[in-house]
């Protein structure tokens, strides 16, 4: 079976081919899929999000073409899903500048910690791009939760030293 067809069993109103697709990418996971699998995060079968969990975290970076569907994805319902999506935002890096806005609203307005905490890194990641978060992170830096005030800190750090 080739990527698109697991892909396309990302899809299915079938659950165990969902779950069977979803699967099949955990045991080798493909880039090509990224935004299927950052969706899957959010699919009502708890198995077929347990796999798309376990291929997005062995997977590397995401297609560069993929950074405004993933940054689309921050707006999801689902946690997981704004959290994967901004995962996988910071993998790109510099990639991911059309999304730089974007992880500044989630930054700043999401009510699921580990999303916010993520948006944060994912800016870290991006360097001199993410110049245009600085309010944002340093907001996030003086705020309450230690752990996004790290993770704020540091990002500030890295786009001053990019």
């Amino acid at each position: 079976m080739d990527i698109s067809q697991h892909i396309d069993g990302l899809n299915s109103p079938q659950a165990a081919r969902r779950r069977h697709a979803a699967e099949q990418l955990a045991l080798a996971p493909d880039a090509a899929a990224a935004v299927s699998l950052v969706r899957a995060c959010g699919d009502v079968d708890e198995q077929v999000r347990e796999w798309a969990v376990a291929a997005l975290e062995q997977m590397g970076v995401p297609d560069d073409a993929d950074a405004v569907a993933l940054a689309e994805l921050l707006a999801a319902e689902q946690g997981d899903v704004r959290y994967w999506a901004a995962t996988l935002l910071g993998r790109l890096g510099e990639q991911a500048s059309p999304a730089v806005g974007l992880l500044c609203r989630t930054l700043d307005t999401d009510q699921a910690p580990a999303v916010r905490q993520r948006a944060a890194w994912a800016l870290g990641r991006m360097g001199r791009v993410a110049v245009p978060a600085r309010e944002s992170l340093t907001r996030a830096a003086a705020g309450g939760d230690v752990r996004l005030a790290r993770l704020a800190k540091e990002a500030l750090q890295n786009l001053d030293g990019a």
